[in-house]
């Protein structure tokens, strides 16, 4: 009990190396944007790849919810400003659906490829996160009906996409993870407005078909 209670203390305490980037972050997205979030797990200052939860075996070391859990996310000003003073180092979560984005990722190498079609293509898309092992491009929000008949109506899907909606959570920048840093791929538009995204059909639609057109074997991961 005594280890579980002091691993516990150093994932809420955090270090006292924290930047005013992160909460500055934190409160841009909660305040300006209204997107629900949380601060995540921080990594196992033990070990790079481990996390500060108690799963040893943690697939999303540093890039999740533990304590808070997710219900907790917010869009209070004071909340989040006390959460990131206390924990500066914390990863900045979102709580994803109802009214803040929904995000569909893939494996960085096939996000990368397919970004670079959608491009030549001229499809407008809003803000794509990247992680070292994957990348995320946000959505607007969407229920788990419309994104089962959109499924649905697909002849093929790779499985290797991964889809957040509600109940669903997305570490956002400038967090820093177990995995790695995480950053903007193509960062928001400055300004107070919150960002554009695209629907989720657009979305998966022109995935798929960029996918398919570069013969990409996306790994699971």
């Amino acid at each position: 009990m005594r280890e579980i209670l002091g691993r516990r203390r150093r994932l809420l305490s955090g270090r006292n190396d924290g930047s005013p980037e992160v909460i500055g972050a934190a409160l841009t997205f909660a305040t300006a944007w209204q997107w629900p979030v949380l601060p995540g797990v921080a990594p196992d200052p033990r070990g790079r790849a481990r996390c500060g939860c108690p799963d040893p075996e943690c697939t999303v070391p540093g890039a999740h919810p533990f304590d808070p859990g997710l219900l907790a996310a917010t869009t209070d000003e004071r909340m989040v400003r006390w959460w990131w003073t206390n924990r500066p180092t914390a990863p900045i979560v979102l709580a994803t659906g109802g009214k803040a984005p929904c995000a569909v990722s893939l494996p960085a190498l096939a996000a990368s490829r397919a970004l670079a079609v959608l491009d030549r293509k001229g499809m407008r898309l809003g803000p794509v996160v990247a992680a070292p092992h994957r990348w995320a491009i946000l959505v607007a929000p969407y229920s788990m009906e419309r994104l089962g008949e959109l499924l649905y109506s697909k002849d093929f899907v790779p499985g290797s996409l991964r889809f957040h909606g509600e109940g669903g959570y997305l570490a956002l920048p400038p967090s820093e993870t177990g995995h790695g840093e995480v950053r903007w791929e193509r960062a928001p538009l400055p300004g107070s407005a919150s960002p554009w995204v695209p629907d989720v059909e657009a979305v998966v639609d022109a995935v798929v078909a960029a996918l398919t057109r570069t013969g990409v074997s996306a790994p699971e991961f």
